[in-house]
Order: C-alpha cells, then sequence, then structure tokens
C-alpha cells in the first residue's frame, strides 16, 4: 500500500504553497477523495488537509446583498441555517440529499463544487441562484461565475495551487419562488440520474440549473411564458446531452428531464404566489 504524506498547514498561504506540488491533492471533507484514493483513480503523493486553514472560512454570513458560505462549510450546516432555508429552500434541499447524515456531517459545498460531477447535487441550485466562487492562491484571487467554473467530468479551471476558499450567492431583492427536481435508482444514498432546480421571478424571468444531463452541471433560462409551449421547452432543454449508463438510459432521462422541468416551475411558480 502507498504511503501518503499528509500535511494539515494551518494559513492559506502555507496551504496553496504545498498544493503547488503537481501530485499533492486538497482535502477539505475528503468523501469523495478518500474514495478515489482507495480505488486507486486518484493516486497522489501528498494530501493537504484544509480543515485547520483559518482564512477559509467555516462560517455562513449574510454581507451586503449576498450570502457567503465559506469553503469549509458542511452540507448539514446549510440544511439547518436559516437564511438558506428562507431565501435558498432550493439549495437546502438539494444538500439534503447529499450522501448520509454521516457524509453530510463531513462533505463541504465547496468540495462538491471541486469534485465536478455532472451530477453534483448542489451545483444546479447554486447555478440558477447565479452563484460566484472566490479562489485564492498564495495572496492573489479571483472571483468567478459558478457557471464558468466547470470544464468537464472531474475537471474546472482551478490552477495548481488554487483553492475555492467562498462561495456567494444574491440575496433576492424581492420574492422569488423555486423549485427542486431529483430522480435516483432507488431512495437514499445515491447519486442523481436527473437533478434540477427552478428560480422563478416576479417579471416571468425563470432560470434553470441541470445536473446529470450533461458533461457538466448546466444553467439556461427561459421565461414562464415561453415554458407554457413545447417549442419553448425544447428550446430550454436544447443544451442538455443526457448519456446512458449504469444509472439510466439517455431516452429515460431525457423523458424524465422535461417532465420535472415543468414539476419544478410549477412548484417555483406556487412558491412565488404565496410569498407575493
Amino acid at each position: 500500500m502507498t504511503v501518503l504524506d499528509y500535511r494539515r498547514p494551518s494559513s492559506l498561504s502555507e496551504a496553496t504553497e504545498l498544493l503547488q506540488d503537481t501530485d499533492a491533492v486538497a482535502l477539505a471533507g475528503g468523501t469523495d477523495l478518500m474514495v478515489a484514493i482507495r480505488h486507486r483513480t486518484v493516486g497522489p503523493a501528498v494530501v493537504v488537509d484544509l480543515k485547520s486553514v483559518d482564512d477559509i472560512g467555516d462560517d455562513i454570513a449574510v454581507e451586503e446583498d449576498r450570502l457567503v458560505i465559506g469553503g469549509r462549510v458542511v452540507m448539514s450546516r446549510l440544511v439547518s441555517h436559516d437564511v438558506v432555508t428562507e431565501q435558498f429552500p432550493a439549495l437546502a434541499s438539494a444538500a439534503s440529499v447529499v450522501g448520509s447524515v454521516q457524509i453530510r456531517n463531513r462533505a463541504t459545498l465547496a468540495g462538491n463544487l471541486c469534485n465536478a460531477s455532472p451530477a453534483a447535487d448542489t451545483a444546479p441550485a447554486l447555478l440558477a441562484h447565479s452563484a460566484t466562487l472566490t479562489l485564492a492562491s498564495g495572496d492573489s484571487g479571483r472571483t468567478v461565475p459558478l457557471s464558468d467554473f466547470f470544464l468537464g467530468p472531474g475537471a474546472t479551471i482551478l490552477n495548481q495551487g488554487e483553492v475555492v476558499t467562498s462561495v456567494a450567492v444574491p440575496i433576492p431583492t424581492g420574492p422569488i419562488g423555486s423549485g427542486f427536481a431529483r430522480v435516483t435508482r432507488r431512495r437514499g444514498v445515491d447519486l442523481a440520474s436527473v437533478s434540477l432546480v427552478c428560480v422563478v421571478e416576479p417579471s416571468g424571468r425563470a432560470r434553470f440549473g441541470f445536473g446529470a444531463v450533461g458533461p457538466t452541471p448546466l444553467v439556461a433560462e427561459s421565461t414562464v411564458e415561453d415554458l407554457a409551449t413545447d417549442d419553448g421547452l425544447d428550446h430550454l432543454l436544447s443544451g442538455t446531452t443526457p448519456i446512458s449508463d449504469l444509472r439510466a438510459g439517455a431516452d429515460y432521462r431525457s423523458a424524465m428531464l422535461r417532465v420535472h422541468t415543468r414539476r419544478a416551475l410549477v412548484a417555483a411558480m406556487a412558491q412565488l404566489r404565496a410569498r407575493s
């Protein structure tokens, strides 16, 4: 068995310096990484544990017009946080179905995104809510839209030595409605065959985040009026490319995507009416 070098830095600069090594990987919650190491799909020489890096926050805070979620915040915090459940219920719902209770107490939101699975449970909600990520390396940093973050399965725009320090979501200035939908093979502890979130504004703008229907999570927009027609729904879903794998066939995914897109839209509109 390969012996890994384990490092637990206390500062962001130390962490990013260690991660400049091409054989080093970051560990946040470790729920994906440790499985990959055990299955030998990755073989790092150095594991850099980020859990003691104070510059990567473990809190959720309202900062002016946005909700900022620290890079060490775990899923269970999202599920129970008052602002998340009130303002972003679809995100709380998505976080609540990530793995088991034990996994949610360990897995981080940032790690779920950095793993870059096409079926990442939290990505559709964050995409639908126009989330941005703050990335840092050494003394430099940058902010990028989540919609630009994913490059392909397991691939992101993160440079060598860069880490996600926070996720920011704009707080709505008025009432909105959201709907969350997810299809799995079995109930509980399973990756999604299809997942999506719809966010509707009073103007009729409808923004969707989709998961497990393309090589990356993706976002698309339309209007409530256009989605009343089959052509409008076809246009919204034109960027999706479902595949057949062990979880579902492409035809089944396509059919479920259409059904649950309409259901999520109906749920979002109902929530909007209740909040208006």
